[in-house]
């Protein structure tokens, strides 16, 4: 196998075992396939803001943000805050089904979609310590002919997953629109939030 295409493969792999964690990112598009609402707007603005991300820091900005002490801890306690915000936000809806999916399902505008999915985004330190520290560092280790290979192969993965998730999720949307299995996705995606933001409180970055 050549050199680029090893890379190719490298980064694919390793984006996708990356990027299917269940996290931040994940639950809002899972959530908006369900709803059936703006589901490819969603789907590409992740799919372009992770495909940015990597790129950057295959090509210097992850190593950029490993270095700095200062960056890692604004990362840590602004990212804890932020998530554990969103998990209270989802665990509202799940305790009170008047707010929950269901009930908001068409409501929401695109601008408003987007919004959120841009702060969960561009606010959610996940998505740099995952796709701009980690990704980018094994990138930019690959010899100079690879490390454009490596950053296709990640973003390729990148666009595979957000497509399944959102579009797959789509069509299963129907099935689901019972109350009860809206709250249960809601429970679920806020016991991972505050999971997520705990586990940043606790524990230093790096």
């Amino acid at each position: 196998m050549s050199l680029p295409s090893a890379a190719l493969m490298q980064g694919w792999l390793t984006g996708a075992g990356l990027i299917v964690a269940i996290g931040a990112q994940n639950a809002l598009v899972l959530r908006q396939g369900l709803m059936r609402q703006h589901v490819a707007p969603v789907v590409m603005v992740c799919a372009l803001s992770d495909m940015l991300l990597i790129w950057l820091g295959v090509f210097g900005l992850g190593r950029l943000i490993a270095a700095s002490p200062l960056l890692m801890e604004v990362f840590r306690w602004g990212g804890a805050l932020f998530l554990l915000a969103y998990s209270l936000t989802a665990a509202r809806r799940a305790l009170w089904p008047k707010a929950g999916l269901q009930a908001q399902a068409g409501s929401a505008s695109l601008t408003a979609v987007l919004s959120s999915t841009l702060a969960m985004t561009y606010l959610n330190p996940h998505v740099y310590l995952d796709t701009v520290v980690l990704l980018g560092t094994l990138g930019a280790q690959q010899p100079a002919a690879g490390q454009t290979a490596f950053a296709v192969g990640a973003s390729v993965a990148s666009w595979m997953w957000f497509s399944l998730l959102g579009f797959g999720a789509a069509a299963v949307a129907v099935p689901l629109r019972r109350p009860a299995v809206w709250r249960s996705i809601d429970a679920v995606i806020a016991l991972v939030m505050a999971w997520l933001g705990l586990q940043l409180l606790l524990r230093p970055l790096g």
